[in-house]
Formats: structure tokens, C-alpha cells, sequence
């Protein structure tokens, strides 16, 4: 895995959560510019599952097994954008709580994910 690469998500997921945690406090539904960050965290999850499953092609092997190394590659590209459906189901300050949520289990899963490979 790349370092860096898990770095940059966990930040920008981190930083996400505290965006729309913001907005959850200030009683606001998430709005447009909320998505516009959720593309970009979204992006660089997905770069990363890329990244993860060449290496894997490649013949690399992480050190807890591959089947959940891939499963949480899989649900780490998946929770922001499934945080992100919801919200547009709870127009109103939950739906904010529900992005923050789901960034903030990005940042667990990517902290995870680096034990997996053997970091």
C-alpha cells in the first residue's frame, strides 16, 4: 500500500466529518458543496482500491490475508458514497451527522487497512 496515498484519505476524510459535523451542529442539511467534498474523498478511495488491487496483481501480499484486505478496500471505497445516499434520503441536520459518520469510519477503515497490509 501507499502510504501517503492513506494518509491523504484519512485526512480528507477526517476533514469531511468535521465539515458536515459542523453543519449538523448549525442545524444544516448537507448541500452542495458538502457533495463537491464528498467526490473528492470518494476519488481518492477509490485511487486506492486501484492501487491496492495492482498490487495484489502484482503478487504482493498483505500480512492479515487477502480476502479482508480486499473487503475493506471494498468498504472503504463504499462508505462515503453510501453516507452520502443517505443524506440525500434526511434533509435535514441528521443527514449532515450521517456524512461525518460515515467519513469518520473511512478514517478507522484506512487505519485498518494499514494494519492489514502489514504496516
Amino acid at each position: 500500500m501507499l502510504d501517503a496515498l492513506t494518509v491523504a484519505v484519512a485526512v480528507t476524510a477526517l476533514a469531511l466529518a468535521a465539515w458536515c459535523g459542523l453543519a449538523a451542529f448549525r442545524d444544516q442539511p448537507t448541500k452542495d458543496w458538502h457533495f463537491i467534498g464528498m467526490a473528492v474523498v470518494t476519488v481518492l478511495a477509490v485511487a486506492q482500491l486501484v492501487v491496492g488491487i495492482v498490487q495484489l496483481a502484482r503478487g504482493e501480499e498483505p500480512g492479515q490475508g487477502t480476502a479482508i484486505f480486499v473487503s475493506y478496500l471494498v468498504g472503504s471505497a463504499l462508505a462515503v458514497p453510501a453516507a452520502g445516499f443517505l443524506s440525500l434520503a434526511e434533509r435535514t441536520r441528521w443527514g449532515s451527522a450521517t456524512v461525518a459518520a460515515g467519513a469518520v469510519v473511512l478514517a478507522v477503515l484506512e487505519v485498518r487497512l494499514h494494519d492489514i497490509w502489514g504496516g
